[in-house]
């Protein structure tokens, strides 16, 4: 796959792809559309957050895209393709079914982090998400002469209260580290339907609700002591099935 240089990333860009799933680099003329068709009708997906849910594909595109994901060079958004599903209008090569991203990225420490995910309803708890996350984990990981980009630290950040992606990070090998209380303040989070972390918030807005998060982490000697195969196991065994 050609290398994209055309992206504000830290590391070199580039569609990553196994038989099952593909990762291209979110386009708004291709993507945002048939994604927020989908999304803007489970504003729930947003609730673990710190931005979303959005009103309008604009909105998505300026408040999300431009704003969050194009002007940090250490985030990049990949749209996620189902290769086993037909082709849609957006994409050639199977069907939209998320967004998922690196994040947090240092080209100084070689490191990184796997959020912003969003996996559409119809494709959760299938083959997806383990794939998209362990081509995520792959390019990542392995070294440049494999391909990869060599980074010795792969990060997971998720709310204390979103056990099923504890559950997910931790059944492909990220290792909890540790939680930060009081990590996040979602202001508004109660009118954008956010999950608080169950303590009233102090010296805040009623409106205001807080976060404690979740620390996980996937490292390049655990990967090269069993971790490569185990993530590969997963991503093998794991059944196509809606």
């Amino acid at each position: 796959m050609s290398v994209s240089t055309d992206l504000n990333f830290c590391f070199p860009v580039r569609e990553l792809s196994n038989e099952r799933v593909k990762m291209t680099p979110f386009k708004a003329s291709i993507h945002s559309s048939p994604f927020f068709s989908i999304v803007s009708a489970h504003p729930e997906l947003w609730a673990h957050m710190p931005t979303g849910p959005f009103q309008t594909v604009q909105d998505f595109d300026t408040n999300f895209l431009e704003s969050v994901v194009h002007r940090d060079p250490g985030i990049v958004l990949f749209a996620i393709i189902d290769k086993t599903k037909p082709p849609s209008a957006a994409d050639g090569e199977g069907e939209l079914v998320g967004m998922m991203s690196y994040m947090s990225t240092s080209s100084v420490n070689l490191s990184t982090e796997i959020g912003y995910i969003i996996i559409l309803p119809p494709y959760q708890r299938t083959h997806v998400n383990s794939n998209a996350v362990g081509l995520l984990l792959q390019y990542a990981l392995e070294v440049p002469s494999q391909g990869g980009l060599g980074l010795r630290r792969v990060q997971w950040q998720c709310s204390s209260m979103n056990a099923p992606s504890i559950r997910a990070a931790e059944r492909l090998g990220f290792k909890k580290e540790g939680i930060m209380k009081w990590h996040r303040v979602f202001h508004g989070g109660k009118d954008r339907g956010k999950v608080h972390n169950g303590r009233e918030l102090p010296r805040g807005s009623e409106q205001d609700y807080g976060r404690d998060t979740v620390v996980l982490g996937h490292y390049w000697d655990d990967w090269e002591q069993g971790g490569r195969e185990k993530v590969q196991a997963i991503m093998d065994r794991q059944q196509v099935n809606y």
